[in-house]
């Protein structure tokens, strides 16, 4: 005989969620699919958002909030800050070398993006 299933409480439901839209935006960003991240990313603020209505509401009755899911939920404050850490790294990786393939002193472009001629900051005199 199959047993019953164990139907998860609100707050299970809502650190679960958070625990998966996690694991998602962690593929994600190893796959460096970055449809796949903003997706992903706007899916673990709106799980976050869900689940701070029901910790709020939890931490605010008698039984308060169960020190298992605090420490998941830690442990998921871990794992965005990590992520955070990842995606500054690649970013300055991404700025140092742009600043390489182009330095700050590089000449202007002879022309704009529209073809149309840039227009030179001069005063209209010569210099020796």
């Amino acid at each position: 005989m199959s047993q019953p299933t164990v139907s998860a409480t609100p707050l299970e439901e809502a650190v679960a969620t958070i625990e998966a839209r996690l694991a998602a935006l962690g593929t994600a960003l190893r796959d460096r699919d970055a449809l796949a991240i903003e997706a992903e990313a706007q899916a673990l603020q709106r799980a976050f958002t869900s689940a701070m209505h029901r910790f709020t509401a939890a931490a605010r009755s008698a039984s308060g909030v169960p020190l298992p899911l605090r420490r998941r939920l830690a442990v998921a404050r871990g794992q965005v800050a990590a992520q955070r850490e990842t995606l500054a790294r690649a970013n300055a990786a991404v700025e140092r070398a742009m600043n390489v393939l182009l330095p700050a002193d590089w000449p202007a472009p002879a022309y704009a993006a529209d073809g149309a001629r840039a227009r030179q900051n001069t005063t209209g005199t010569l210099g020796a």
